[in-house]
């Protein structure tokens, strides 16, 4: 095992710090992360206009479409949010203006988009909300990374607009964005308008085996055990995995919460809520398990630090866990650490497969505890509560053998260090 650490701290610990600070994947994960609050606050109006119970269901059946306004303009669009947030992001490690960055992205994004004209109502042209949801959220990366380039490169070449001194540093960044805006809005014309490609098909299209991959068998315990394998070996495995993955399970929850809306079944079993709830129960490596079991431990060291971590574990924070422990650079856990989250996302990836759980729709939030978060993500399903705890306990057993030798170790230094203060006291 010390053989194995060392192994990959002296190879994947480089590599996967060095792709935790690539500028495009930072931007990326923080643009997402900045639409996380209008997702979950936008996807609890599903719960209202959609709830489980059948009498409150038919009350609320007359007034569904205004009480699913705020859904359709946060979560139904949430990949225009997401562009702005990543080109203001990535503009800012160029040190280009943030905002110009962002607004740029937007343009590119939506540029990809047909207004379709609509006679009735005197509507006129309007923009289908289709594509501004999950289902654009790869075009919205590709767009705000291309639009951010292109003002990079410009300035880089001095391709800019330049204001005289004295003139208000917005107005100068403003005409500043104006050639690469123009570069931007008419390449993107030319290819969509003019040619008629359509982008947003072609990068789905593209993308569209990573999603599929995403929802199966598969698809679940790759990312579980890259999570928790990097946590093991000291690197921030949510951080590094989810920056990849977050756009796939954003495009996945995005199917379930149309279905939902639409009255069908849901066709995803593996969005980001199905590894919240049912898989990192009290955080990466479903510690909340082994937080129960220090509570009753015979070791005084863990079961202060049992105390310490249960309410933070409860709301699924598991640093204090996974560094007091430790857990990381541990040998004693990592098996655990990895098979306790495996066992959980296979007994819940069946238990989803064939109907017996609804499939998460609702991003709930994170810091919610798991049984109660789990009721929201599936739409108030009391069956997914009686799964979570299921889970608990299966975590319970898998980590009750590697706790007890680690507690056994903990008791021998304990008896000790009370040997050592007594003979220095004699």
């Amino acid at each position: 095992m010390k053989k194995f650490f060392e192994f990959m701290e002296k190879y994947l610990v480089p590599f996967m710090t060095k792709l935790s600070e690539q500028r495009h994947l930072r931007a990326v994960r923080d643009g997402i992360i900045s639409t996380i609050p209008l997702i979950i606050v936008g996807s609890f109006f599903l719960i209202i206009a959609m709830p489980p119970v059948p009498a409150w269901a038919e009350a609320v059946k007359p007034y569904i479409g205004k009480i699913m306004f705020p859904y359709r303009l946060t979560m139904g669009i949430m990949a225009l949010y997401a562009a702005f947030g990543i080109g203001h992001n990535l503009a800012k490690t160029y040190k280009l203006d943030a905002l110009a960055g962002g607004g740029l992205a937007v343009a590119a994004f939506l540029l990809t988009n047909l207004p379709v004209s609509i006679e009735q109502n005197d509507l006129g042209w309007v923009l289908p909300l289709a594509n501004l949801g999950g289902s654009g959220m790869f075009t919205a990366i590709l767009m705000s990374i291309f639009a951010v380039e292109v003002l990079r490169f410009t300035k880089e070449k001095n391709l800019t607009i330049k204001m005289p001194e004295g003139v208000p540093e917005s107005v100068a960044n403003s005409f500043a964005a104006l050639i690469p805006a123009a570069i931007i809005i008419f390449f993107i014309w030319i290819v969509r308008g003019i040619l008629n490609f359509d982008i947003q098909a072609f990068i789905l299209n593209i993308f569209k085996p990573l999603v599929v991959a995403g929802n199966t068998l598969p698809g679940v315990l790759v990312p579980i055990v890259l999570v928790t394998l990097l946590w093991a070996c000291g690197i921030h495995g949510d951080s590094i995995v989810g920056t990849v993955a977050r756009p796939i399970w954003l495009t996945l929850l995005d199917g379930n919460m149309a279905a939902k809306a639409a009255g069908n079944a849901m066709p995803n079993i593996a969005p980001e809520p199905f590894f919240q709830w049912f898989v990192w129960i009290g955080g990466s490596g479903a510690t909340l398990a082994l937080v129960f079991l220090m509570l009753f431990s015979k070791s005084k060291y863990l079961k202060d630090l049992g105390k310490a971590c249960i309410i933070p574990g409860i709301c699924n924070i598991n640093e204090p866990v996974i560094f007091g422990v430790p857990i990381m650079l541990n040998p004693m856990f990592m098996i655990p650490f990895i098979l306790a989250p495996l066992v959980s996302g296979i007994i819940t990836y069946y238990a989803m497969f064939f109907n017996i759980v609804a499939r998460p729709c609702v991003l709930a939030p994170w810091t919610l505890p798991a049984p109660i978060g789990a009721y929201f993500a599936t739409g108030g399903d009391w069956k997914a509560v009686v799964l979570v705890i299921i889970n608990i306990v299966l975590s319970v057993l898998i980590y009750y053998p590697f706790f007890k030798a680690y507690e056994k170790k903990m008791l021998e230094e304990q008896k000790e260090n009370i040997e050592a203060e007594t003979n220095a006291t004699m």
